[in-house]
């Protein structure tokens, strides 16, 4: 059924339709929308069958999934920036027992200074947890890729993140065709856990492993991960004949075939990227560009070939590796090992920054034209860093680097104000 909906009640309402046994979650912007709505639905009985719990933290959160988990629920949780720093622990340990979580992030930027705004710090500040992490574009493959979620976690006994650009998405009024229960009971069958807790036959989970078995515990972890990369695209296929749209997979190339360029992105920016090429493309540049939505596990083979006939690739990346640069483009680098092909890091959109078409145009013309660096940050105000560093060097003391830049934009006077 069409209907247009926030971003954050479209997830809440697949989530239910995948009907969870046990739902707990802590607020944090700008997830908290989504857990809102699942906890007004289970109190109207229109979520029947599901506990909504509530907790006092982010690490409890997951850690009540976790035990939900293994006594045989369906758990569900969400969260978002500090909130997924919070319950890292816990993240590690959700994948070390092999427990099917299914859990939203609403991608936001990692303090300090704090911001609330959109980028993807935070999920790729756990990309080597043992979580599949699956990207989003818009608000209908979000939708999407909470059902197929649940039957990936379910048949691999791995957990699952459903990464979703917070504000960008989760805020946004969209058209959304939401699937009917019966369409979504017929894709996502009774949770049937391959482990449970039982006090008539105890066992232990999560015991202590030496030397002698810790290798081969973590290679299991490693081998689920490389089965996904053949069911991810195997369940998109399925619900692409379920529901008669194609949706979720591994990566989707976009008037690559004949590009010279091409353009390497996850989530939402896909959608800005694609306008960019459009236009471009008009004015005769054999340009591309391919959104990838399975991050872990990286689908290096999937991706080579969507690219290695390329000249050049540019990766947008909305996180950045503090004295590297990209995250996403080492591993793009990684696939394309041996194959001669120049990757290009643009990192963009950090704590929000708008990321605007004629941005993106210059960027791509520059890269088409062999005359861009290997890492570029898009819209950096060179002038405002600069004199900031002339600042620390003649001082010699750090200071409050982030107060300071923003009183030479003009910004702490109209807060204090």
């Amino acid at each position: 059924m069409l209907k247009q909906v926030e971003g954050s009640r479209a997830v809440a309402e697949a989530v239910a339709l995948c009907r969870p046994e046990v739902i707990c979650a802590y607020p944090i912007t700008p997830q908290t929308h989504i857990v809102e709505n699942l906890g007004e639905m289970v109190k109207a009985e229109h979520l029947t069958g599901c506990e909504f719990i509530n907790v006092e933290s982010e690490f409890a959160a997951l850690s009540v999934a976790i035990g939900a988990s293994a006594t045989g629920a369906r758990a569900y949780t969400a969260t978002a920036s500090q909130g997924l720093l919070f319950m890292a622990e816990a993240v590690y340990n959700a994948s070390g027992l092999g427990l099917p979580i299914v859990m939203t992030i609403g991608n936001r930027a990692i303090g300090a200074p704090i911001n609330i705004w959109n980028d993807q710090q935070d999920s790729m500040s756990m990309r080597d947890a043992g979580w599949i992490q699956l990207f989003a574009e818009t608000n209908q493959e979000a939708v999407d890729l909470h059902i197929q979620a649940v039957r990936l976690a379910e048949e691999l006994s791995v957990p699952v993140m459903v990464c979703v650009d917070g504000f960008i998405l989760t805020h946004a009024y969209e058209r959304v065709d939401m699937p009917t229960q019966e369409q979504v009971d017929a894709f996502v069958p009774s949770y049937e856990p391959r482990q449970i807790l039982d006090p008539a036959e105890p066992v232990t989970i999560g015991a202590m492993v030496g030397p002698e078995a810790f290798t081969e515990v973590r290679y299991l972890a490693h081998y689920r991960q490389m089965q996904a990369l053949w069911l991810i695209p195997e369940l998109a296929e399925e619900f692409e004949q379920q529901f008669g749209r194609a949706s979720g997979g591994l990566v989707h190339p976009y008037r690559s075939e004949d590009a010279e360029t091409l353009v390497v992105a996850l989530g939402s920016v896909n959608g800005t990227i694609k306008d960019v090429v459009d236009q471009l493309r008009d004015d005769g540049v054999a340009i591309g560009s391919v959104s990838v939505t399975s991050f872990r596990p990286f689908p290096a083979k999937a991706l080579r070939a969507a690219i290695v006939h390329a000249k050049r690739i540019v990766v947008i990346e909305k996180s950045l590796a503090v004295g590297i640069g990209g995250i996403v483009s080492t591993d793009v680098r990684m696939a394309l090992a041996g194959a001669g092909r120049p990757v290009h890091t643009v990192v963009a959109g950090l704590g929000g920054r708008a990321i605007t078409q004629a941005s993106l145009r210059e960027v791509f013309v520059k890269a088409h034209r062999d005359l861009l660096e290997y890492l570029t940050f898009l819209d950096l105000r060179h002038d405002v860093v600069h004199r900031e560093i002339e600042r620390l060097e003649s001082q010699r003391r750090s200071g409050p680097v982030a107060e300071n830049i923003l009183r030479e934009l003009g910004s702490v006077a109209d807060r204090i104000g």
